[in-house]
């Protein structure tokens, strides 16, 4: 449902819709490589535009050592203050996979053998199924493995958290299964428009702050480009109410001046 008001302002004619407000998220990135530039991270932009598309707002991300106490104190701060968390490596059998002892620190609990992956894991490797091998059948106890029918290897959750593989190409897969887990039927994933001008930023402030103080429901961006003679400027509307972020890009698109060069998404 949305509330009408007739003020007599086609693109203002509708006050903030009534949607519940969104879920939260927060991210936990662990790993040395990363923080030491080894490594370029790649995984967040998936996830967020994943979250995106359910509807939930990512709101904070970390970036940690791969450090047991650490990723710990993280991994209860961020839990406790949005509704999922999903961490990014850390998984794996070597001496810095320390994500699920941390998990297991950070819930108070004691890490086990889950008798399900440990079965997986040896009829993986059969005869070259070696004690490192079964480092990736140890969980936080009482943990769930959520399993999808893409995805061979089960996922750990503990409570709201996701522990996920750093290996961006496993992390994709795997995200299958917390999408399938954490979407909610019916809820309004978030709609992105977009204006490109041939404008400074400099010149766009007034015309965007009318916009911002319009609409305060619709999330309003600003990119400038160099040295592309297509655009100067990246305008963005975003939110969950397509007709409201429509309203918004339209009604800036009315203030620019005049001949000025224009395309919109």
């Amino acid at each position: 449902m949305r509330r009408f008001v007739p003020t007599g302002d086609e693109h203002n004619r509708y006050t903030e819709p009534v949607l519940a407000p969104p879920k939260t998220a927060a991210a936990l990135v662990i790993g040395n490589e990363l923080l030491s530039g080894k490594v370029e991270e790649a995984n967040l932009p998936v996830l967020a535009r994943a979250l995106r598309g359910l509807g939930i707002e990512l709101r904070r991300v970390v970036m940690v050592l791969d450090d047991i106490d650490t990723i710990a104190r993280e991994m209860e701060a961020l839990s406790s203050s949005h509704d999922w968390l999903i961490t990014s490596g850390g998984v794996g059998p070597t001496h810095d996979d320390v994500t699920v002892k941390a998990a297991a620190q950070a819930f108070g609990r004691k890490v086990v053998e889950d008798p399900v992956l440990a079965k997986m894991l040896r009829e993986h490797y059969g005869e070259r199924c070696t004690a490192g091998h079964l480092q990736m059948a140890l969980v936080p106890e009482g943990a769930a493995l959520e399993s999808h029918e893409s995805v061979r290897w089960p996922t750990i959750r503990v409570e709201n958290t996701w522990l996920l593989p750093g290996v961006p190409e496993i992390f994709r897969m795997k995200l299958n299964v917390v999408i399938d887990r954490i979407g909610e039927k019916g809820a309004a994933g978030f709609v992105t428009r977009a204006v490109f001008t041939k404008m400074d930023e400099g010149d766009l402030k007034p015309l965007l702050d009318t916009i911002v103080d319009r609409f305060p429901d619709v999330g309003v961006g600003s990119y400038p480009k160099w040295q592309d003679p297509s655009y100067k400027t990246k305008l963005t509307f975003d939110g969950r109410d397509t007709l409201r972020v429509e309203a918004a890009r339209d009604a800036f698109v009315q203030l620019l001046p005049p001949g000025e060069p224009q395309r919109t998404e």
